[in-house]
């Protein structure tokens, strides 16, 4: 509403003074104009409080429904998969809500069956689509493996890990809910140490 002046406000018609809103509207407007202006501000502030959701003193809330941040891949080399937080995975490894999780996969991708992938079984809420990192060269799983998965609902794609691992970081920083299983360039394989050493 604009503010009047005074005399304006007495020159309105008699029908809108008897109007209770125009009189309501006469009257704040005749305070706002005898009120004394405010030179002062105050300031109030309030002390942090954590929302019931946040971590405290470095734990997880692992029943949280908010999503994790997604893992990022930075680096695949023959030594093995860099993550974004400087962890080098040396063997295979399966990326899931933005969760790491070492993976006892076959080195031949044509050994793997569907035991390898069980876990995609269980998890809440399945991905939508999965990737298969496949080491250094292309190699496509079993038939068994990819019909398995797609029962799932969940869409297969399969690439060299190179290439896996870039088009993951892409869908997951486009807020895909994306998971990666990943075999390294190079195999390595684990000796167990001798009981003598």
């Amino acid at each position: 509403w604009p503010i009047m002046s005074a005399s304006r406000l007495s020159r309105l018609s008699p029908i809108c003074q008897r109007n209770s809103l125009a009189r309501h509207f006469m009257a704040s407007s005749r305070n706002l104009l005898s009120a004394p202006a405010l030179s002062t501000r105050s300031l109030h502030t309030t002390t942090r409080r954590r929302n019931p959701g946040e971590a405290h003193f470095g734990l997880t809330n692992i029943l949280a429904s908010d999503a994790p941040p997604p893992v990022q891949v930075s680096a695949v080399s023959e030594e093995g998969i860099m993550l974004e937080d400087g962890l080098l995975l040396t063997g295979a490894t399966i990326f899931l809500d933005g969760k790491v999780f070492l993976w006892d996969v076959p080195e031949r991708v044509t050994d793997w069956k569907r035991e390898h992938l069980a876990m995609f079984e269980v998890c809440v809420p399945k991905p939508e689509i999965l990737i298969l990192g496949t080491g250094n060269d292309l190699a496509h799983p079993p038939p068994s493996v990819k019909s398995y998965l797609t029962d799932l609902g969940i869409q297969v794609d399969v690439m060299s890990t190179r290439n896996a691992c870039s088009t993951y970081n892409l869908l997951s920083e486009e807020g895909r809910r994306v998971a990666a299983a990943m075999s390294p360039l190079v195999s390595k394989r684990w000796a167990r140490p001798s009981a003598s050493q």
